[in-house]
C-alpha cells in the first residue's frame, strides 16, 4: 500500500484519466473513480468507430461530469486537412461555451485556432504529436500548451529526464493501460494502404492484428501455395506474406518461422508500476479504450482507482484479467515493447451478464434488482457484483422475471417468471430478488473463461 508513502514523500497522486466512447462509458468512468474523461464528438477524433457524442450530447456529458467534479477533455487530434481546419473556429467556440476543460490537439494549425477561438479551454498536446524531448515540449508550451501527452515510445528513465528539464507548470500525461500500436505513437499508414481507411483520420482497421501466411518466393512463383509458416524450412532467404482475407495479394519480407502475427503488440498494463510513474512526476495516467464498452471502462478504472488510493496492486491484478484483453506487457517503459508473435486474439476470465438499473428494499435483508441483460444468466446463478467504491461480493438470482412491454404507458411492464434471462428478448429487462443491496450503476458478471484467438505454429 503506497498511499502513506505518497503522503510521506509528498508525491502528488496523478490524475486518473478514463476513455468515454459514449455516455454509458462516461457514466461508468465517473462512478468508478476517474478524475477526468476524454472523449470525442462525431468529428476530429481518432476513434470514429466509437459511439462518440453529438454536440447536444456533449453538453449533457460536460454537465454530468462537472457535477461529479470530473474534467472533460475533448480529442481533436486527427490528421487535419484544409477542409477540417475551416470548420474549427465555430467548433472550438461551441466547445468553449459548453465549458469543456481541455482540448487534445496534435496539429499546429488546430492549436493556433484553439488558442484564438477557445481561450478558456486548456490545450493538451496529443500523443499524435510524438513529443519525446524537452525542446519540443517547450515549443508547445510557448504556443499555449499546459500539458504534453507523451510519445508512447518513451521509457521511465526518459520521462524522468524530461520531467527534470521541464518547468513544473507543464504537465505530463502518460498511457498506462490498453491497446498498443505498432506505429510511432499511433501514426500508421498500413490501414490506409490496405483498405483506404486511414488510422490517422480515426478509421483504423487494425491490420497489424490480422493473420498472415508466409510462403517462399519460389513456391509462389510456380503458382502453388503453402498453408502457413509451419510447413516452411527453419529459415528462408525471402518470404511472401498473404493476409488470409486477401488471397493473391503478396507482401515480401525476410524473417524466420517463429510466428505469423508479426506486428501483434501486447496490451499495456502498468497497474503494478503506478508508484514509479508518480515518483518521476507524471501528472496524469491515461487508460486507452474509447472503442471499449462501459463494463470494460468500469473494471479498469476501478482497479487503477483502488491502487492509486493505496491498495496493493497485486490485490487488483486479476481484475484486469476479467475483461477482454490481449496478452499484457509494459510497453516501452522498461525496454522494447513486447510482441505476441504466436498468438492473436482476446481472452477474459469473466462474462458481463447484466447492468443494474434500479434497486429497492422489499423486506428485512430482501432486495429487488432491475437489470438489463447483456449475456445469458439463469435462476439460481451466483453472480459477482462490480460496484462503485466497494469490494467485490456475490448475489444469487432468485425469482427471476422478465419485464415485458407495457400495454399502457401509465402501467408498469408485466413481469413474467422465467428460468433464463436472454438479452434477445424484446426489452432485455429483468427483475430478481437478492439478500444483498446492490448499488444502481453496478455490473453483474459470471466467472467464465472465454478466448477468441488463433495461435501461430
Amino acid at each position: 500500500m503506497w498511499c502513506s508513502a505518497v503522503a510521506a514523500d509528498h508525491v502528488k497522486i496523478p490524475e486518473l484519466l478514463a476513455p468515454a466512447g459514449g455516455m454509458e462509458q462516461l457514466k461508468a468512468a465517473v462512478r468508478f473513480g476517474a478524475d477526468a474523461v476524454y472523449l470525442a464528438t462525431d468529428r476530429f477524433g481518432m476513434r470514429q468507430r466509437a459511439i462518440n457524442f453529438t454536440m447536444d450530447e456533449l453538453s449533457e456529458a460536460v454537465r454530468f461530469a462537472h457535477e461529479a467534479g470530473v474534467s472533460v477533455h475533448v480529442t481533436c487530434n486527427i490528421l487535419m486537412y484544409d477542409s477540417d481546419i475551416v470548420q474549427l473556429p465555430e467548433y472550438f467556440e461551441a466547445l468553449d461555451e459548453m465549458g469543456v476543460d481541455a482540448l487534445i490537439i496534435g496539429d499546429l494549425g488546430a492549436a493556433a485556432l484553439a488558442r484564438k477561438h477557445a481561450p478558456h479551454i486548456a490545450l493538451h498536446v496529443s500523443t499524435q504529436a510524438s513529443v519525446a524531448n524537452a525542446e519540443a515540449a517547450r515549443v508547445w508550451q510557448d504556443l499555449g500548451a499546459s500539458r504534453i501527452v507523451l510519445a508512447r515510445e518513451l521509457s521511465l528513465d526518459q520521462i524522468a529526464e524530461l520531467r527534470h528539464k521541464l518547468p513544473s507548470d507543464l504537465e505530463l500525461e502518460a498511457f498506462v493501460h490498453g491497446a498498443m500500436c505498432m506505429a510511432i505513437s499511433g501514426r500508421c499508414l498500413i490501414s490506409s494502404y490496405l483498405t483506404g481507411r486511414s488510422g490517422n483520420r480515426g478509421h483504423c482497421t487494425q491490420p497489424c492484428r490480422w493473420n498472415y501466411k508466409a510462403m517462399s518466393t519460389a513456391v509462389a512463383a510456380d503458382g502453388s501455395s503453402v498453408s502457413g509458416a509451419c510447413d516452411l524450412p527453419e529459415a528462408l532467404p525471402s518470404l511472401l506474406l498473404e493476409e488470409e482475407k486477401r488471397p493473391g495479394e503478396f507482401f515480401e519480407l525476410e524473417q524466420d518461422t517463429y510466428g505469423s502475427f508479426i506486428m501483434n503488440a501486447k496490451d499495456l498494463n502498468m497497474l503494478a508500476h503506478v508508484r514509479e510513474l508518480a515518483d518521476i512526476g507524471v501528472d496524469s495516467l491515461k487508460i486507452e479504450g474509447r472503442n471499449k464498452k462501459a463494463f470494460y471502462v468500469a473494471t479498469v478504472v476501478n482497479a487503477y482507482r483502488h491502487v492509486l488510493d493505496g491498495a496493493d496492486p497485486s490485490a487488483f491484478a486479476d481484475e484486469l484479467l476479467t475483461v477482454s484483453h490481449r496478452p499484457y506487457g509494459t510497453g516501452f517503459y522498461f525496454g522494447m515493447a513486447p510482441q505476441a508473435p504466436t498468438y492473436d486474439g482476446y481472452e477474459q476470465t469473466c462474462l458481463h451478464v447484466a447492468d443494474v438499473l434500479d434497486a429497492r428494499i422489499i423486506g428485512d435483508q430482501a432486495y429487488e434488482l432491475t437489470v438489463r441483460c447483456r449475456n445469458r444468466f439463469s435462476e439460481g446463478d451466483e453472480l459477482e457484483v462490480l460496484a462503485p467504491k466497494a469490494q467485490l461480493f456475490s448475489v444469487t438470482v432468485k425469482d427471476l422475471a422478465w419485464l415485458g412491454e407495457s400495454v399502457d404507458e401509465s402501467m408498469p411492464p408485466v413481469a413474467q417468471a422465467v428460468a433464463i434471462a436472454n438479452r434477445a428478448n424484446e426489452t432485455g429487462l429483468y427483475r430478481f430478488r437478492t439478500t444483498s443491496w446492490v448499488e444502481p450503476g453496478s455490473y453483474l458478471r459470471r466467472r467464465q473463461f472465454r478466448r477468441s484467438a488463433r495461435s501461430g505454429c
